[in-house]
């Protein structure tokens, strides 16, 4: 079932009514929701991973831990930020088995033992070359510039900055306290601006975008998994 199949009823619901329907085996509702939130997902899992291909496998995992448990979201955090806690804690596992002989620090308020990771953007067209270039070295730099902050530091300003979650969000995404995600982003903005300056104003929300090929390509591969499985979660 394709977005275009959606109920006329649905076209317009919030993403609680869209969950319901999903949690009751509409892929097509669920299709909605992934499109939703595909790129939030893949974003985090990417500040996470280093990688590309391991981002998006971990989101394509994510999406499908999310199908099998939606009858049990419970609707008190908001949908958002408990799929973001499942592609965390998705990531962090791949992380460990990518990595087994590091030291992997839980996101939970420690700031003295962390990895740098870094992050590739998919350039978005633009009409002019010249200007399409400048975008595309602007967005080198401040990956760049991200690739030296702390894990706990990269997360938090990816889901803060980059996603524009509010701390209470991203303290509920993390399982942090909203005083350490305060403290973790005035020090990776203030490491970004040492190393950048201005630059990093005008040009963050350039960065790491997320392109439609990808998108699509998650969605039709958990779609397949999830119609192979059965109509509805168990």
């Amino acid at each position: 079932m394709t977005s275009a199949a959606l109920p006329a009823a649905l076209r317009s619901a919030d993403e609680n009514d869209l969950a319901t329907a999903a949690a009751g085996g509409n892929t097509a509702a669920f299709e909605k929701l992934m499109r939703r939130y595909n790129q939030r997902l893949f974003r985090t899992a990417r500040a996470i991973l280093k990688d590309d291909a391991a981002a998006e496998d971990v989101a394509q995992e994510a999406w499908v831990a999310a199908w099998r448990n939606l009858g049990t979201f419970r609707k008190e955090a908001g949908l958002a930020t408990w799929l973001t806690r499942i592609v965390v804690n998705q990531a962090l596992q791949t992380l460990r088995r990518m990595k087994p002989e590091r030291v992997v620090v839980p996101l939970d308020g420690r700031d003295d033992e962390v990895d740098l990771l870094e992050s590739v953007a998919d350039p978005a067209p633009r009409a002019m070359p010249e200007k399409a270039m400048q975008a595309a070295e602007m967005r080198q730099l401040i990956e760049r510039k991200i690739d030296e902050l702390p894990e706990a530091f990269r997360a938090v300003f990816m889901l803060r900055e980059v996603e524009e979650l509010s701390v209470e969000e991203t303290a509920a995404c993390l399982d942090v306290p909203e005083a350490t995600v305060r403290t973790r982003l005035y020090r990776a903005r203030a490491r970004l601006r040492e190393s950048i300056s201005r630059e990093m104003d005008t040009a963050v929300h350039e960065a790491f975008g997320f392109a439609g090929a990808r998108c699509d390509r998650i969605v039709r591969c958990v779609l397949e998994r999830i119609a192979a499985e059965g109509s509805a979660p168990p």
